[in-house]
């Protein structure tokens, strides 16, 4: 495996660090500020000035759609392997990403348009979304039941005529919250006869469609992702035409399978970015506070701690480009024990490094006045989102218990011989 830059890659990224010390870097305070202010006066979820303001400096700097590879309507998307750096330093800032139209959940949403859908839906939903002029949501999760094993869903698809109706409960509905949202994409029951893993399906669904309604916001530690957000939707006889579902009624598990690979290994890839910064922050911490007579970081206490952070921050990125590059090279079926491995090592690891971060800024550390706390609340919510822990550990166990009991078969296997 040949984790090298191309001069591609090389040339782009040095953009993208050019772009963040002009551009994101020096616009965090103002970002916050804006929510703030828009809170203050009773609307969180307006969009902030800045990020609208930044977008169009992106797309002229070439740093646009970078997430999504193998598509005509994006020709700049980088392959998996390719794009792991890139995203790692949007990582860095929360929003960030969104400047340059590569935040989830729109780019999962953007890959499954781009993979699942039909032409016409393709025209409609994602060449606004490729161009950041809308937003999305993804509806799967549901209260009522433990989605994390997602034939559970209770959300109902039922054919009438020329429609579907929709009716279900949903949460954590990421991005619903926003304004710009004008499109979800919904998992839900399509025939509850079916075998286990055919009976769901999903749908395109337009946001302002009769019978939904978003109900709350939920936080997270007190955040509120705001003006983003993670909202309670309720869909009642919600109707949209046949033409809106995905590939076909029970074929839902595949579609959850091809969306979430690159949703998991993108999260991954921000979560170092976000691990780093806490890195950084804290060396420059340790160096600049004197207690007991002498720097901090000169207690040795921070010594194994940072060694400790550096090393798994190391492993954790060579883990995510060995995902990425199989990905690339030999699909994401085949590299669903290394996706899967990621997605657990990876937020660990994060929330690791950034809670060290915190203990060394003391008190500054769980303010608002470094971005610490913040990073570490949207790291805490990875070991849940796109799967909690105990299903990905579940998923790498029987994978390795499988392969030994092919290895113990083939050795056990008589040898016979032909006369």
């Amino acid at each position: 495996m040949n984790f090298d830059y191309t001069d591609k890659v090389k040339d782009m990224r040095e953009r993208l660090l050019a772009f963040m010390d002009q551009h994101i870097y020096p616009n965090e305070a103002r970002f916050f500020e804006e929510i703030s202010a828009n809170r203050a006066k009773g609307n969180a979820w307006v969009p902030t000035a800045i990020i609208e303001e930044l977008k169009p400096k992106a797309l002229a700097a070439g740093l646009w759609n970078l997430f999504l590879p193998r598509s005509p309507r994006a020709p700049q998307g980088l392959s998996n392997l390719e794009y792991a750096p890139m995203c790692e330093i949007m990582g860095r800032v929360p929003f960030a990403a969104e400047v340059f139209n590569c935040s989830a959940p729109d780019t999962g949403n953007m890959e499954t348009l781009e993979r699942y859908a039909s032409e016409p839906l393709k025209d409609e939903w994602l060449e606004p979304l490729l161009r950041g002029e809308i937003r999305s949501a993804f509806l799967m999760t549901e209260p009522e039941v433990a989605s994390s094993d997602a034939t559970n869903i209770q959300c109902r698809i039922e054919r009438d005529g020329n429609e579907y109706v929709i009716n279900g409960r949903k949460w954590w509905s990421s991005g619903a919250g926003d304004p710009r949202c004008a499109v979800y994409i919904v998992m839900g029951k399509t025939n509850p006869e079916a075998p286990r893993h055919s009976q769901q399906s999903m749908i395109v669904v337009p946001s302002n469609a009769k019978g939904i309604s978003v109900l709350r916001p939920l936080t997270v530690f007190g955040y509120d992702d705001a003006p983003h957000g993670h909202m309670e939707v309720l869909l009642e006889n919600v109707r949209v035409p046949v033409e809106n579902l995905l590939l076909g009624e029970g074929r839902g598990f595949e579609i959850a399978q091809g969306r979430l690979g690159p949703g998991r290994i993108h999260h991954c890839m921000r979560s170092i970015g976000a691990a780093e910064r806490a890195m950084e922050l804290m060396c420059q911490r340790l160096n600049s506070r004197v207690a007991f007579g002498k720097p901090v970081s000169a207690q040795s206490v921070w010594h194994e701690r940072i060694a400790d952070a550096r090393c798994r921050i190391e492993m954790a990125r060579l883990l995510t480009l060995k995902a990425a590059y199989m990905m690339d090279t030999v699909g994401n079926k085949v590299a669903k024990a290394e996706i899967a491995m990621i997605k657990v090592v990876a937020p660990n690891m994060a929330c690791d490094v950034i809670d060290m971060a915190i203990q060394a800024h003391g008190g500054g550390g769980v303010s608002g006045d470094f971005p610490l706390a913040y990073a570490y609340a949207s790291q805490r919510t990875l070991r849940l989102a796109d799967g909690p822990d105990e299903v990905h550990r579940q998923s790498i166990a029987k994978l390795e218990l499988a392969r030994h009991m092919a290895l113990k078969t083939e050795v056990e296997m008589p040898i016979t011989r032909g006369f």
